[in-house]
């Protein structure tokens, strides 16, 4: 007989008799519904009756068993374009709700993978990057026609990874002789032209000086311990380095006095068209001046990039003529971006007729005395704001040519915001790079290896054969180390190629007076010291715009290249 305890109720049941019962209820319906399925084994109606989750049992229907209530129930932190709808799951597929939980997490998973990889294409796998050592492209990015020479290139290159099917063993370990002779070649500007296909590059000692050749910089200052190149966000990579005269006025006027005389004479082999081209590289900023007939222009440019409204300001109060290539305006606003001969009165008086536009509507209105007019400090920041939001940017180039390069060579040698005032950089000079030699220019070389890889291949893994090289490579030094591999590797590699992403923007295409005759521009720019192939793909006339050559692969001598 049980024992009556007061406030208990004989009719209450604890939550596990309920459970059986809601089973043991659906198990009724099932059975009324198909009568001529089997019903479940024993064993099973007394796990199922303990309250175990077991798996559906095939010959009892879809959803048998404790998990149909479970796996009817969706789970709320699943996305509905993401679940699977319920009549494409299997009848055996797990009914509990942590399961799905499971599933829905690495649903949430493959779609935020999705999203990354839409967002940043640029994410390869490291396998990936074994199979193809080579940067990665963007959808934006779009392959040329092929091509038997490659277009004008004329940002800086700071890595060149080449990969081919053949070794590079040739490019290692030169000889003395051999090194000097390179460096006799270069010097006396001598023409190299190797054959089509060399068959042995390890015994061609001509490729070996040929390579040795074409590595070779000029570089103006040179300290050995501190790295010159690239000057803008150069200070962490400075930071520690001794540098005895950032606190030392006399010392920063003697490397100031010999950087000027090494620019001084950069620019007249720069008019005399003995140098093609040379580059000016501040903690601000990055100048390419071009010779007469190089890009399809017939006089020296010069193209500034990045700028910022105190230099465009500082070279138009200098009398400097200069624009904005990609700048489109229209209206007095170009004459002043333009920095052409608007004085002080002139500017004035337009900034004053357009104050009287600006207000008559309120004159009209007779409120003009109400209302308070924006003093005309506000006004010209508000003139100039697209001028500032441009600063930093590849539109804020800045183009100067014919004598006006002249006045800006005065206005860098004598303007104080040209070096550092304080940091890891401060009283460092600008670092001058040239592809010919200059008064007090000192002999560099880029740093070349070659590095044997494997690579995924569908036997297995295979040998790919890379090169590496890193530096300032110049326009000129690309030129001609794809020509030479051109030989060495029988017309088959690839490339991966780096740019300092500052100087892009020197590839687009300048306004031209006239077109120049090809041949004329060669005859005049013999004595440049560059080979007659590479000046005639720098006088070409640049097609990347702002952007630069990124990979480049050739195949059975035929170019093919992304930028």
């Amino acid at each position: 007989m049980a024992v009556s305890v007061p406030g208990y109720s004989p009719g209450f049941r604890k939550p596990p008799a309920t459970l059986r019962l809601r089973r043991k209820r659906a198990r009724s319906h099932r059975s009324a519904a198909a009568p001529g399925e089997q019903p479940e084994p024993a064993p099973r109606r007394a796990a199922l009756a303990a309250g175990l989750l077991l798996r559906p049992f095939p010959a009892a229907g879809g959803g048998g068993g404790g998990g149909g209530p479970a796996a009817a129930r969706r789970n709320p932190f699943a996305r509905l374009d993401n679940r699977p709808p319920a009549s494409a799951e299997p009848p055996d597929g797990p009914p509990g709700g942590r399961q799905e939980a499971q599933a829905a997490f690495v649903d949430s998973n493959q779609e935020n993978d999705s999203l990354w990889e839409e967002k940043f294409p640029e994410r390869t796998d490291v396998t990936e990057l074994l199979q193809t050592p080579q940067v990665s492209f963007s959808e934006s990015d779009t392959p040329s026609s092929e091509s038997t020479e490659l277009p004008v290139d004329w940002s800086i290159k700071t890595r060149l990874l080449f990969t081919s099917s053949q070794p590079f063993t040739w490019a290692d370990h030169l000889k003395a002789q051999e090194e000097a002779q390179g460096v006799i070649q270069h010097c006396r500007a001598t023409e190299v032209t190797l054959p089509q296909s060399i068959q042995d590059p390890r015994l061609s000692t001509q490729l070996r000086c040929a390579f040795q050749q074409s590595l070779i910089y000029w570089l103006h200052p040179a300290f050995p311990w501190l790295p010159l190149f690239p000057r803008i966000g150069a200070d962490r990579k400075m930071a520690g380095k001794i540098s005895p005269w950032s606190n030392d006025e006399t010392l920063q006027h003697i490397l100031m006095s010999d950087w000027s005389v090494s620019f001084t004479s950069l620019y007249n082999l720069l008019k005399t068209k003995l140098c093609p081209y040379f580059y000016v590289c501040t903690y601000q900023f990055t100048i390419l001046f071009r010779a007469a007939g190089l890009a399809g222009n017939d006089v020296i440019t010069a193209l500034i990039s990045p700028t910022t409204r105190g230099i465009r300001e500082a070279m138009k109060n200098e009398g400097i003529e200069f624009s904005l290539p990609l700048i489109k305006e229209n209206g007095h606003e170009k004459k002043k971006a333009s920095g052409t001969s608007l004085g002080h009165g002139e500017e004035q008086v337009i900034s004053d007729e357009d104050e009287d536009e600006s207000f008559s509507w309120l004159e009209e209105m007779g409120v003009q005395d109400k209302i308070k007019k924006p003093d005309i400090l506000s006004i010209k920041l508000r003139k100039e704001k697209h001028e500032v939001q441009m600063d930093h940017r590849p539109e804020s180039v800045v183009l100067v040519k014919g004598m006006n390069t002249l006045t800006l060579l005065n206005f860098l040698i004598n303007s104080k915001s040209l070096i550092a005032s304080s940091g890891p950089q401060a009283g460092l000079p600008p670092t001058l790079l040239s592809p010919v030699a200059f008064r007090g220019a000192t002999m560099q070389m880029l740093k070349a290896r070659s590095v044997n890889v494997k690579t995924q291949a569908v036997s297995g893994y295979k040998d790919q054969f890379s090169l590496e090289i890193t530096g300032p490579i110049m326009p000129h030094s690309l030129h001609s180390v794809t020509m030479l591999l051109r030989s060495s590797q029988n017309g088959s590699f690839s490339a991966g190629l780096y740019t300092h992403e500052p100087t892009a923007v020197f590839n687009i295409c300048l306004p031209v007076n006239k077109v120049l005759d090809k041949e004329t521009v060669l005859e005049e720019l013999a004595n440049c010291g560059l080979h007659p192939k590479t000046l005639d793909q720098l006088s070409q006339t640049p097609i990347l715009g702002k952007s630069s050559l990124r990979h480049v692969e050739m195949n059975d001598y035929v170019y093919n290249w992304r930028s």
